[in-house]
């Protein structure tokens, strides 16, 4: 079962579907996070981590609590062009956008980092 799998169960999840549907979430999330061969969960945490947001990558992969981002600051480390793209491609406003990113790309990590750190094909 992948990451995009378990999060499809979870509650936040489940409510997000309420406004992206259920094809579109997974696939964009897939985008963020480099799915495909594109430089994986490593790479999205790597750039987080660049922009400043080191604290909050650590809490998601370790066993405590996840502390939260805001859209605003996902904007500003994936940049405003990759949001714009991303929104405009699946017919999302970027607003909704960025508030689902933030809010189930911590839950994603967290998935994938069961052990306290992530996998090495992630």
């Amino acid at each position: 079962m992948g990451i995009l799998d378990s999060l499809e169960n979870s509650p936040a999840f489940q409510g997000a579907l309420g406004q992206l549907g259920a094809a579109v979430l997974p696939v964009v999330l897939g985008e963020v996070m480099g799915k495909d061969g594109q430089g994986g969960l490593s790479a999205i945490v790597a750039k987080l981590e660049q922009g400043g947001l080191g604290a909050q990558v650590k809490s998601w992969i370790g066993n405590g609590q996840n502390i939260p981002i805001t859209a605003e600051q996902l904007q500003q480390v994936l940049g405003n062009e990759q949001v714009k793209q991303l929104a405009a491609r699946f017919n999302i406003p970027i607003d909704q956008l960025g508030k689902v990113l933030a809010q189930q790309l911590p839950l994603a990590v967290d998935h994938a980092s069961p052990d306290g750190k992530l996998p090495h094909t992630a």
